[in-house]
């Protein structure tokens, strides 16, 4: 037996967002695991609901701890906190599991379909997505934080961005110019002008690099079905690789399956549904192209490669989420090589340059775009020890 004996939580003022929970047990191993957005109450939970459920258990039975936390009574879908705080424990356990047997965690699922995967660069910046405000709309007026700006790039010469990923070796890029737009109708409508204004990133990108790299457009669900079909027909003519989760209500798999039909961009979706009976009805109802799912979001490893499963026995790709943190990332790696069906391991170059370096020991090994496979054992990574001395440092323990 390897008896769960503390549960540490972790999370620093300046990624408020932020939250790791370190598992340990009494054979001496201790698992790292993290999820993103409510941190205080994802902490709340951990500490309060899972501990007193959880502590004394065999950390080897990582699927039934995962069946006995991924059901709770209410707060079972992926936008709460109990599926959050219950998606970090699993990848702490399964963090263990790799390390016990001296392997990655790719292995311990048993075995990687493919050594590396193609990357594509999410184009956001040094700080998006990293506090708990909206995000701010970027545009002319703002002036670059580094070489990797990439989200004020996109607003001011896309152009001039995809080459610069070309010559990074990146062929796949991420961007979302209608963003903005959507906030005068509550996302309920789109006008011409606006529409021809979110395209023109699209085209920059054309004129500069021609076909010689593949472009996403996410609309981050903030539309209605009318202006989402809209904006899909305008994409039409770029080529796009796929439109992201481009309704505002991603779980509603009717009217995401009517909106596919209607158009001809394949739609990919979504880092914010949880669990497998919500990524089965959407792929039931031939709603989506490509899934995407986010580790920390979904239910952990255990949930996320039966959703894998799904996805194949659908033929549907799979394309991992990471926009928030590195043990996410590290996490949704190994089931990019582990599922048959992956075909890209999303990541952000101006993160991995600056703050995820600042926090964990090692990050994924890129070469002309393609991620490679880590070999340390567990998910390959912990955090650096300096981040729990830090002043703005939280840590609370149950034993």
């Amino acid at each position: 037996m390897s008896r769960i004996t503390k549960l540490r939580t972790i999370r620093i003022a300046e990624r408020p967002n932020l939250i790791w929970v370190e598992v340990e047990t009494d054979e001496g191993l201790m698992g790292l695991g993290e999820t993103f957005r409510g941190a205080q109450a994802v902490e709340a939970v951990i500490h309060e609901q899972i501990a007193p459920q959880i502590l004394g258990s065999d950390a080897r039975q990582v699927e039934a701890i995962s069946r006995q936390l991924h059901t709770p009574y209410v707060g079972f879908q992926g936008a709460s906190a109990e599926i959050r705080a219950a998606s970090a424990i699993d990848l702490a356990l399964w963090d263990i599991k790799g390390k016990r047997h001296g392997i990655p965690v790719h292995e311990a699922m048993g075995g990687a379909n493919r050594l590396e995967i193609q990357a594509y660069n999410t184009c956001a910046g040094y700080s998006y997505n990293s506090n708990n405000v909206a995000r701010r709309v970027i545009g002319q007026q703002d002036a670059p934080q580094g070489p990797y700006d990439d989200q004020l790039a996109f607003n001011t010469d896309a152009g001039r961005l995809a080459t610069s990923l070309i010559e990074e070796g990146y062929r796949a890029m991420k961007i979302w110019p209608f963003d903005v737009f959507a906030a005068a109708t509550g996302g309920q409508n789109i006008s011409l002008v606006d529409l021809k204004r979110g395209l023109e990133p699209f085209r920059k990108i054309r004129e500069a690099v021609g076909d010689n790299i593949e472009v996403m457009c996410e609309l981050h669900s903030l539309w209605g079905a009318l202006p989402a079909e809209r904006i899909c027909r305008a994409l039409e003519d770029y080529g796009v690789f796929w439109v992201e989760d481009p309704i505002n209500k991603m779980h509603d798999v009717e009217a995401l399956a009517d909106l596919r039909s209607r158009v001809r961009v394949p739609i990919c979706g979504s880092e914010t549904l949880s669990g497998t009976t919500q990524f089965r009805e959407l792929m039931a109802a031939n709603a989506v192209d490509v899934v995407m799912l986010d580790l920390a979001w979904c239910g952990g490893l255990t949930e996320a490669r039966k959703i894998a499963a799904i996805a194949e026995s659908h033929r549907r790709a799979l394309a991992p989420h990471d926009c928030t943190g590195p043990i996410t990332l590290m996490a949704g790696l190994h089931l990019a090589l582990h599922a048959s069906t992956a075909i890209y391991q999303e990541v952000v170059r101006a993160t991995l340059s600056t703050w995820y370096r600042d926090l964990v020991t090692e990050l994924p090994v890129i070469e002309r775009g393609m991620v490679k496979a880590p070999v340390l054992p567990g998910l390959g990574t912990a955090l650096r020890s300096e981040v729990k001395l830090r002043a703005d440092a939280t840590l609370r323990e149950s034993a």
